[in-house]
């Protein structure tokens, strides 16, 4: 469950209490999270609410003007995000509109900017209207605050003509993005394109180009083609040829002009999820990543310390937060240890220095149990919109079985890495791996060249995201 909350300005005033860090008792004041996070100020803002699982327990800690207090346990838990996008609407000025339904199409402008709450610290956005060209209204950095955002909707006229979606797109891509518009980068940027009926023009390969751009491309068709009308579509299925998945989260029918109002708050709440918004995810931003690393007593104390060293290079080079790649550990022998999971570390100096701190077991060596404990522990609770990813590493044969476990987790959608040193065996891991085995499975002679792998698997993991259907 999730939703937007307002938070009025000086929320420090009511000195409301709020338990945790980063993961929050439901007890907690929603605002005072937000400040202690960082998410807002005290100036106030607009703020995504998610519900996660309850926590054993929830420590506290001083940050940004708000003491959160320790709670033993609770039995519910909620993050905060903020909703910092840059969304661009393309608005139809066609001569099919005409003048009253663009008017709707204005009143719909104005209650999104009203909801999402417009700010340099949250969402900005700009309008582009459409027609024979594409024509700015007003960009990204015009204006800083919801009232002022509607008050300029209200200022635009129509301009007519027909309705090239396609030519407005790659407008949006080429031309409005910008920096001296105000795209501020780190923001995902959102083009929601409004059409009364059908494109007059061609979109996919428009669409396709801003998508690898990493815009997020929504659609709302307001009375679109029935089945009489599908014969005078330029382009058919043209809504699922523009967005970013065909899974209905990027586009809104709606199925007459005045019902058009009632979708800004549906709208809303897609826009701020920006998990979800699926064409600003990259290689760097899009996993979670487990290590599996054998702790059995043939590594020993230097050469696992060889193996923690390798696995801090492959994760430095993703981005890791809470929403970003995630990354877990697990170490093995007989006996398995959860080192820490995908909650655990929010920000990528703490994992670091959580691999940094994982201690030597020494022991045997069951690395099939560990491949499942892995999967049990840690993907039982991946996010569904992250690719899982696990990372074997192991210098020596198994104890166990390895093969059912691993087809179990192949099973399960998750892509497995295997990384043999020394006496490791070949036959495990290729059992181990993921198809094609030969892009995903590993060997080095000698913990002293296991450095020469971490640019590798990173490569492929890359290759293999970038290599994705868009749908």
């Amino acid at each position: 469950m999730e939703f937007i909350a307002r938070c009025p300005a000086n929320c420090l005033e009511t000195k409301q209490p709020v338990y945790g860090s980063r993961i929050f008792a439901s007890i907690s004041s929603i605002c005072n999270a937000a400040i202690h996070g960082g998410i807002i100020t005290n100036a106030g803002g607009s703020v995504i609410v998610r519900k996660v699982a309850w926590r054993d327990s929830y420590n506290g800690s001083f940050s940004n003007g708000v003491r959160s207090l320790s709670l033993p346990r609770w039995r519910e838990s909620f993050i905060v995000t903020d909703c910092m996008v840059d969304i661009t609407f393309l608005m139809d000025g066609s001569w099919s509109i005409g003048r009253r339904r663009f008017n709707i199409q204005k009143d719909f402008l104005a209650e999104v900017a009203q909801v999402i709450d417009i700010g340099v610290a949250g969402p900005l956005m700009g309008v582009v209207q459409y027609g024979d060209d594409p024509v700015t209204e007003f960009s990204l950095k015009a204006y800083s605050n919801s009232n002022d955002v509607a008050a300029a909707v209200e200022k635009i006229t129509q301009k007519g003509g027909l309705s090239n979606v396609g030519r407005a797109l790659s407008y949006v891509n080429s031309r409005y993005f910008t920096n001296a518009n105000g795209n501020r980068g780190g923001a995902p940027n959102v083009v929601v394109v409004l059409v009364d009926g059908w494109p007059t023009d061609k979109v996919e390969e428009a669409s396709r180009r801003a998508r690898e751009s990493g815009i997020n491309i929504f659609f709302i068709t307001v009375e679109g083609p029935d089945e009489q009308e599908q014969e005078n579509v330029l382009e058919g299925n043209f809504v699922d040829k523009a967005v970013c998945r065909t899974n209905g989260f990027f586009s809104l029918p709606v199925s007459r002009w005045f019902e058009l109002r009632s979708a800004a708050r549906p709208l809303a709440r897609r826009l701020c999820d920006t998990e979800r918004l699926a064409c600003s995810k990259t290689c760097l931003n899009a996993h979670d990543i487990a290590f599996v690393v054998d702790g059995s007593s043939s590594v020993g104390t230097g050469n696992f310390r060889i193996v923690l060293q390798f696995v801090a290079n492959i994760t430095r080079r993703f981005d890791i937060s809470e929403t970003e790649t995630r990354v877990a550990a697990v170490q093995y022998t007989y006996e398995q240890q959860l080192e820490f999971d995908f909650e655990k570390h929010g920000s990528k100096a703490e994992v670091l220095a959580a691999i940094e701190g994982i201690r030597y077991w020494s022991g045997g060596t069951s690395t099939g149990a560990a491949v499942a404990f892995a999967a049990n522990k840690l993907f039982g609770k991946s996010k569904p919109n992250k690719r899982k990813i696990m990372i074997v590493i192991t210098d020596g044969r198994s104890y166990d079985d390895v093969r059912a476990p691993a087809l179990a987790v192949h099973r399960a959608g998750v892509i497995v890495y295997s990384i043999g040193i020394a006496w490791a065996v070949h036959e495990e891991l290729e059992d181990i791996a993921s198809d094609p085995i030969e892009e995903h499975s590993f060997f080095v002679g000698d913990f002293d060249e296991l450095y020469k792998l971490a640019p590798k698997i990173f490569s492929r993991i890359c290759r293999e995201f970038n290599s994705q259907p868009q749908n």
